[in-house]
């Protein structure tokens, strides 16, 4: 995380994690704006979280055009039906499928569910928010799912490595 006002995060976090791994980053933040987008680019995220709720489809055609000349990739979010003809629009390579509402942050897996059904083949599809235990990652993985976002497991975790370990044994 990035953002500084909800997040307490800081575009120089980005920029110290990748010096220190080997491993793709990706910048979360309110993308709303073409100077972060170049911003993301300066510090070094391999890709980016675009919220399709956030911002307009002219955008996000925009922003995702300007990542591919500088080979970063987008993680376009989603949460309703108008979301996802937004982020299909946009001709995004990366859908994920946000299970928290965040007008209401009540978080429901079967969003995953929902939404799925109305995605073009072909798009790589990640489910983020609400994954707790294997049992969800098993059945996100029986609809076809290619990857999970976890946070929220993890940062009540009192030990991660333990809870890292849980969902994937």
């Amino acid at each position: 995380m990035t953002d500084r006002k909800f997040f307490q995060g800081d575009i120089s976090h980005l920029k110290e994690i990748k010096k220190s791994v080997s491993l793709p980053v990706l910048r979360k933040d309110f993308i709303i704006d073409e100077y972060q987008i170049y911003e993301s680019i300066a510090s070094g995220a391999d890709a980016a979280l675009l919220i399709a709720d956030l911002i307009s489809v002219e955008e996000l055609r925009r922003f995702i055009d300007i990542g591919r000349q500088f080979n970063i990739d987008f993680l376009v979010e989603v949460h309703s039906e108008e979301d996802v003809k937004k982020a299909v629009d946009s001709a995004c390579e990366i859908i994920g499928i946000n299970n928290r509402d965040l007008h209401t942050f009540k978080v429901d897996v079967h969003t995953t569910t929902r939404l799925l059904k109305i995605i073009p083949e072909g798009k790589v599809i990640v489910s983020e928010s609400g994954i707790k235990a294997k049992k969800d990652i098993s059945y996100l993985r029986s609809l076809g799912v290619n990857a999970i976002l976890v946070g929220e497991a993890f940062m009540r975790s009192a030990d991660i490595g333990r809870k890292v370990r849980e969902l994937i044994e």
